[in-house]
């Protein structure tokens, strides 16, 4: 008989069970490394649904589905297993699994586990299992293949595990995670974790995700590659690059953008590897990334034998550091005729901002073979800022529907897919093939210049309604976005539309690339005295709205840490002045008071008085690597501390354990200052 290991009681008010469990089961199945972090995701060789005494061979009859391909080897194993002893319950159960002696709606899963290339693990290697499905009994089997031989397979009993889930009464559920033998549980630490894991890990992630009635607006990662080719050739360049963190010479996370563009180029190595085993070509694709920023997925992506360069408005100081057969070039793009690659295979856009809509234009124009790899971030559309049409998808979603939608109206087959990236904006568009014939390039690309002016929308137009786009001519700062003022006069609506016949090659009028010089615009440069004015006259907001339970009662006298608003509360009580000053910064208002991080907490669009004596006792739990990190002795002291100047209670910190100064007496010079000073001479 299988030994309950542990069992997870929980409710469903949603009544989203058994569905939901099934579902949740899913995620285990096809994605594990979402939970086992030591695991770079599965492959599902086949899935199997059993029929109920019919003989194999009447399956492959006329009009039938043929067997995949290893099914009868796992039959096998299954039906060969043995049962001594008190096993015998469950491993029949199983053996009936392989003679076919099971109950309609159970299926059969072959799935293989790809470990991550770990130093830590070399000799774990991807292992099989066979996933059994039993939907009428709500029961899930999974069981560990051996295969000896090729075909051949034998099972791993002491690694067998069931996860069970039962209805207990009205709304209430069980959910139980059982196993053959736990004492001779053989766990590797990687494929087959610890007993201790699965109960506190697995069964308790299975049991939030049962209950939860939401789908994904993605795909699953790397759903277009092998992922264990990723996982090993991802732990090379890793290897292979990581000295880059050590020298990176930007003032942006060196940890971050190294990884990140070594995944980047790792799929797209392997994509290329494999577009090259479809078509038959001996040579490595050539590339262009537009917009390539600090150019390190060129660098990557050269030193590993594709020949290709990077364009960007802007030089990164790190570019002196990659040698000569990395190709960067400082330069603006713009959407014209000037900027195609015919002799280019792919045109890739890795964050490329303004320029994310035209790759698949540029691709497109610059020859029938090209093809185009994008991983849209900020959003723009051909004219200037994108502005979400609907508020049924998430902004993202949309904006990436609408990247998508380009693709298609330049006659591109568009495939999404999801990448393993430390960033929130990981799909990326890939367009391989073409929708048309080489024949109609011509009528395709009318097509093209049509759907592009109509992105555009004239707001002197009476008889067009109202839209969105209407407003994002103009970004915060109040200039122009890539359009000429046609409420000034300076270029009528139709010479805007007819520009892409008219100006020299170029596709629209007055396209405006990103400034050579990054404008700092995160509130940092604001006048010192702004900042603290706007800082105080919020402070004093929420302290009037002080209650009883936001009077910290301690030994010494209470401290009062005011209410909670909501941004936008607080903008409405902020002079219009002032409201136009930080518009002009990205994020505004938020950004200004994140900044100040000493005196304000910033969640959820909700502001509040930070309360540092609850933030030390909950720092154990909620920060454990924040603890590990000490402050400077350079930067103690070196600022008065806000509490201490302008709350009424003062500071709710001793002198001693606040590391800014209470009191000019405790005032130190700031080692940074004077560096700058130095500087200067």
């Amino acid at each position: 008989m299988m030994v309950d290991l542990e069992t997870v009681f929980l409710r469903d008010p949603g009544c989203v069970l058994p569905q939901g469990f099934w579902a949740a089961v899913t995620v285990w199945l096809e994605k594990p490394h979402v939970l086992n972090k030591r695991l770079c995701g599965s492959t599902t060789q086949w899935r199997w649904e059993v029929s109920p005494a019919v003989p194999a061979e009447s399956q492959t009859g006329p009009g039938e589905k043929e067997e995949p391909e290893g099914l009868g080897g796992v039959l096998g194993a299954l039906s060969g297993i043995s049962s001594p002893g008190q096993d015998g319950g469950m491993l029949d159960k199983i053996r009936g699994y392989g003679e076919r002696a099971a109950a309609s709606g159970t299926t059969i899963t072959l799935r293989t586990l790809i470990p991550k290339a770990n130093p830590h693990y070399p000799s774990v290697h991807p292992r099989r299992e066979a996933v059994i499905q039993d939907i009428p009994n709500r029961l899930v089997t999974f069981i560990p293949l051996e295969e000896p031989n090729y075909g051949h397979f034998q099972v791993k009993k002491n690694n067998i595990y069931q996860i069970r889930l039962a209805h207990v009464k009205d709304d209430e559920w069980s959910i139980t995670l059982s196993t053959l033998c736990p004492e001779s549980w053989a766990s590797d630490g990687v494929v087959y974790p610890k007993i201790c894991w699965m109960r506190n890990e697995l069964l308790s992630k299975l049991a939030k995700w049962s209950t939860e009635d939401k789908k994904s607006e993605f795909k699953s990662t790397l759903s277009l590659i092998a992922v264990d080719k990723y996982s090993t050739l991802y732990q090379r360049l890793k290897e292979k690059y990581k000295e880059m963190v050590k020298v990176w010479p930007e003032v942006t996370d060196p940890e971050k953008f190294v990884y990140e563009d070594v995944a980047i180029a790792t799929y797209l190595l392997i994509l290329w590897e494999e577009e090259r085993l479809q078509k038959n070509l001996c040579e490595k694709q050539s590339f262009v990334d537009l917009g390539c920023g600090n150019g390190l997925l060129v660098h990557i992506l050269s030193r590993e034998g594709h020949r290709g360069r990077g364009i960007d408005v802007r030089k990164r100081k790190i570019w002196d550091m990659y040698g000569s057969e990395t190709i960067l070039e400082e330069c603006a793009i713009k959407p014209s005729d000037e900027y195609l690659f015919p002799d280019t295979d792919w045109i890739i856009g890795n964050h490329s901002d303004e320029l994310t809509p035209w790759i698949p234009v540029i691709a497109a124009r610059s020859s029938y073979s090209c093809s185009y790899f994008v991983l849209p971030c900020c959003f723009f559309n051909f004219y200037g800022k994108y502005n979400r049409k609907s508020c049924k998808k998430t902004q993202y979603r949309e904006y990436l529907d609408f990247v998508t939608e380009v693709g298609h109206h330049c006659g591109f087959n568009v495939e999404e897919d999801c990448l393993r990236i430390p960033s929130t904006k990981r799909v990326c568009l890939i367009g391989k093939s073409r929708t048309y014939l080489h024949s109609q390039e011509a009528m395709i690309d009318e097509q093209r210049k049509e759907y592009i002016k109509t992105q555009y929308c004239d707001p002197l137009d009476s008889s067009n309604k109202p839209s969105p786009c209407v407003t994002e001519m103009k970004d915060l700062s109040g200039h122009h976005d890539g359009l000429t003022d046609v409420a000034d006069g300076h270029e009528s609506s139709n010479s805007l539309k007819d520009s892409p016949e008219k100006e020299h090659g170029h596709w629209i009028s007055n396209f405006q690339p990103r400034e050579k010089v990054e404008q700092i615009r995160n509130c940092a440069l604001l006048p010192r005295d702004f900042i603290d004015k706007v800082v105080l006259h919020v402070a004093t907001l929420l302290l009037k709205e002080e209650k009883s339970e936001n009077v910290v009662e301690t030994n010494t006298p209470s401290w009062n840490k005011g209410g909670c608003l909501l941004l936008r509360e607080v903008a409405e009580d902020l002079g219009k002045e002032t409201l136009q000053k930080l518009k002009k910064e990205c994020g505004g208002l938020q950004t200004l008071l994140r900044n100040n991080h000493q005196v304000f907490e910033v969640i959820n669009s909700k502001v509040s008085i930070r309360d540092w004596r609850k933030e030390a006792q909950t720092a154990t739990n909620k920060r454990r690597e924040e603890t590990k990190r000490t402050l400077s002795p350079e930067v103690l002291k070196t600022r008065l501390c806000w509490f201490y100047v302008n709350h009424p209670n003062s500071c709710p910190r001793t002198a001693e354990s606040c590391p800014y100064a209470h009191g000019m007496e405790e005032l130190r010079p700031s080692s940074t200052t004077q560096r700058k000073k130095l500087r200067q001479k």
